[in-house]
């Protein structure tokens, strides 16, 4: 079963995103749990949780995915900026213990000029502090385009991140195939080869999500743009070798294609869906 949604708003809550979801031939979704920009997280009723656990469970979704506000950044140089980040990391994961969601995607940080190894090591001590053995959901590392300071525009570095956790068990990748594209990962014409390296130098038990976006930006751009499936520069016939891996057939895949509405995902949904 190809497990596929579109990136969804739960400003109307989360039965209405759930059933957004089903129109558009849907079984998950990804969401922001605030603004992405920051901010306070809206809070949560009960009754709207317990309609999306009913969609859920009578129409057979798979894991759905939470993703983290774009500016929480635990590898910051500044001590402020470090601290929001921590704060909104550990309320998030607080409020998924409520929610039907045991994905938790994040962008690994940016060193902000202190350098790569400095970086992954304040991004280490934020996780091994905040992080605890019963947590409902596994925190998913996302893969970058390596524009700027970005940390995690290579497996190495992910890597690094994951060697000196302690709760190895509660970590994972999501990967991003505009980042991974423009980072320089030729996911058009050696998809196979990347997943190796990933497998060597991550392992395939970690990757838990596929982001599927194609790039407007050419390989090894290390800019983060993304287009609709098969419009950009990667091409409809990497995404249509990327669904049907077999490697890949039980990973939940997350549309976060330019649309200014989610009708725009219905196409791209029935498209993917007719390939497998």
């Amino acid at each position: 079963m190809l497990i596929i949604g579109p990136h969804l708003s739960i400003a109307k809550g989360f039965t209405k995103a759930g059933q957004t979801a089903l129109e558009i031939n849907a079984n998950t979704f990804q969401f922001f749990t605030r603004n992405p920009r920051g901010g306070k997280a809206k809070d949560l009723e009960q009754k709207d949780v317990e309609g999306l656990v009913d969609i859920m469970e009578e129409n057979n979704f798979g894991p759905l995915l939470a993703h983290a506000p774009y500016t929480m950044n635990l590898a910051s140089e500044n001590p402020e900026t470090r601290a929001f980040a921590q704060t909104v990391f550990k309320e998030d994961l607080l409020r998924l213990k409520d929610l039907p969601c045991q994905l938790y995607n994040f962008h690994p940080g940016s060193h902000t000029g202190q350098g790569v190894e400095k970086g992954i090591g304040l991004i280490v001590d934020a996780l091994n502090e905040l992080m605890w053995e019963d947590q409902k959901a596994t925190v998913l590392l996302e893969t970058m385009s390596g524009k700027g300071s970005e940390i995690g525009r290579s497996f190495g570095e992910l890597r690094a991140i994951i060697n000196d956790l302690s709760l190895k068990n509660k970590i994972g990748v999501c990967l991003d195939t505009c980042h991974v594209y423009s980072a320089g990962y030729n996911i058009t014409e050696e998809l196979q080869s990347v997943l190796d390296q990933f497998d060597r130098m991550i392992g395939l038990k970690f990757l838990k999500a596929i982001h599927l976006n194609d790039s407007m930006m050419p390989f090894e751009s290390h800019k983060d743009r993304h287009e609709k499936l098969g419009k950009g520069t990667i091409g409809k016939k990497a995404f249509e070798k990327i669904v049907t891996e077999p490697i890949l057939k039980d990973i939940p895949f997350f549309l976060e294609t330019p649309y200014d509405n989610y009708l725009g995902y219905a196409d791209e949904i029935a498209w993917l869906r007719s390939l497998s």
